[in-house]
């Protein structure tokens, strides 16, 4: 009888329930650098793409299990013990070691784009779990949405697993399509910007011509606004024509590459595909940085400067594809099409900013 009583009595050495999810947390936490900078563990043996999945898709499907049941388990009263809870939390903590470990065996002459893709869905599964971890300590014995959210997305990220492109085309096709969807976006919300950005142009107008006749001060006018730097000036909408006729250039540069890439690329060019992805990937954020400096108050330099940025990219991105084997014939391709429109652009854009350039 004192021997199971003994066996039965709680564990002195062990943390607290909810302390012992606070060091999980933090531990989980910690494996994140690792992830994000880590490189593949090296192998003699030749990599079993079918093997890989299914050990990846079986790790995934762990973690969502263990996350399940510690949500379970401090969702409700009364919490678990010291034990019980070691238990739980050595149970996730080799969820998420295993599935780190099996991103780890994928090697990079498989494809880097298609390994960042694999990394970023681990990654999202490691942080969503520490989150989880940090929404129960917090709010234990809780059955409500602060705690489902965090649960919810730890168990998106492992559905996501088997939706990851199988091979580095489909990879480059993911991320060219995203690329493509961004420039869109920042394309139309030019236009829609170009649309609404003056809308009391035609009211300044009229106020203009009865202030110099009956000396009326604007401010007296209710609600006339009296900052001309939320507007656009006359040369500034001559400016951003040529703008929106890059971003559109950018665009369809772009579409013209997955497209090329979608009905040439072969699977096993892996490093050419790499190549096109990561220099197309440059294209929406220098988009996005010429879209920013054509709101007002517009900087002409400015605008000239992120102009020429993005024809770089473009260009380079241009050539890089031509050169590579998605363009089996780059002398009849559609690249110099888009090159002279490019340049088209640019040479309108420092026509109108050669006198900031000159002062």
């Amino acid at each position: 009888m004192e021997s199971a009583a003994v066996s039965a009595a709680p564990d002195p050495t062990l943390d607290p329930p909810l302390e012992q999810l606070r060091h999980l947390a933090g531990e989980l936490r910690q494996l994140l650098p690792g992830v994000r900078v880590g490189e593949a563990q090296e192998t003699t043996k030749e990599f079993d793409r079918e093997a890989f999945w299914r050990r990846l898709n079986e790790a995934a499907v762990t973690v969502s299990r263990e996350a399940t049941t510690l949500t379970v388990a401090f969702s409700r009263l009364p919490l678990p013990s010291p034990q019980e809870t070691q238990r739980f939390c050595e149970q996730v903590r080799a969820a998420i070691k295993a599935i780190i470990a099996v991103y780890y065996l994928f090697p990079k002459d498989q494809g880097i784009t298609l390994r960042k893709l694999v990394r970023s869905a681990t990654l999202d599964i490691v942080d969503d779990m520490a989150q989880l971890v940090e929404a129960l300590y917090i709010n234990p014995a809780q059955s409500n949405p602060e705690n489902l959210i965090p649960y919810n997305s730890v168990w998106d990220a492992c559905q996501h697993i088997p939706q990851i492109p199988k091979d580095n085309k489909a990879a480059a096709l993911s991320v060219l399509t995203k690329s493509v969807d961004l420039v869109k976006d920042a394309h139309e919300e030019m236009e829609q910007a170009v649309e609404e950005c003056d809308p009391y142009c035609g009211l300044l107008n009229d106020i203009e011509e009865d202030t110099s006749d009956n000396h009326v001060d604007e401010e007296d006018i209710l609600g006339c606004p009296n900052n001309r730097d939320s507007y656009w000036s006359e040369g500034d909408q001559e400016l951003i024509i040529p703008c929106l006729a890059l971003a559109r250039a950018s665009k369809a540069c772009l579409k013209k590459i997955r497209l090329s890439v979608a009905e040439n690329g072969k699977k096993d060019q892996v490093a050419q595909l790499d190549d096109i992805v990561d220099i197309s990937d440059e294209i929406s954020p220098s988009v996005d940085d010429l879209a920013l400096s054509i709101y007002p108050p517009v900087c002409p330099l400015t605008v000239r400067i992120n102009s020429a940025k993005l024809v770089s990219v473009l260009k380079k991105a241009l050539e890089i594809t031509k050169a590579s084997h998605v363009t089996p014939q780059p002398e009849d391709s559609w690249i110099p099409l888009l090159i002279n429109a490019v340049d088209h652009c640019m040479n309108r854009i420092k026509e109108l900013t050669q006198n900031e350039v000159e002062s």
